[in-house]
């Protein structure tokens, strides 16, 4: 099992960058697919999440209307486009994978089967 992640970097303050994630090892449209980020010192965060299902969505407060979560299934590749960057957007974001099955959070680290290295944003001012 792999996953991928690319297309971090640094950015300006108000700008946008799109990342990727490719995956490999196992059946992508029969997983949650998530991002999360992490900065020093702090837990990962759960930032956005799609099920392969039925492509429902799910984003943190402080992202909504700006981060938009999509996935290739063909390609198996999720993507993460960010918009309007702030510098508390800052972080190693990772991608994840949880097979899609009942439970009651998401955005929960400890239901993901699958995790790939991360990418560093880094958003400055």
């Amino acid at each position: 099992v792999q996953l991928v992640e690319s297309g971090g970097g640094v950015v300006q303050f108000g700008g946008s960058v799109r990342l990727s994630c490719v995956v490999s090892g196992f059946t992508f449209d029969h997983y949650v697919m998530a991002w999360f980020r992490q900065t020093p010192g702090k837990e990962r965060e759960g930032v956005s999440y799609i099920k392969g299902s039925d492509g429902t969505t799910y984003y943190t407060d402080s992202v909504k209307g700006r981060f938009t979560i999509s996935r290739d299934n063909a390609k198996n590749t999720l993507y993460l486009q960010m918009n309007n960057l702030k510098p508390e957007d800052t972080a190693v974001y990772f991608c994840a994978a949880m097979i899609e099955v009942p439970v009651s959070n998401l955005m929960r680290t400890a239901n993901y089967d699958y995790w790939g290295r991360g990418t560093q944003v880094t958003v400055s001012s």
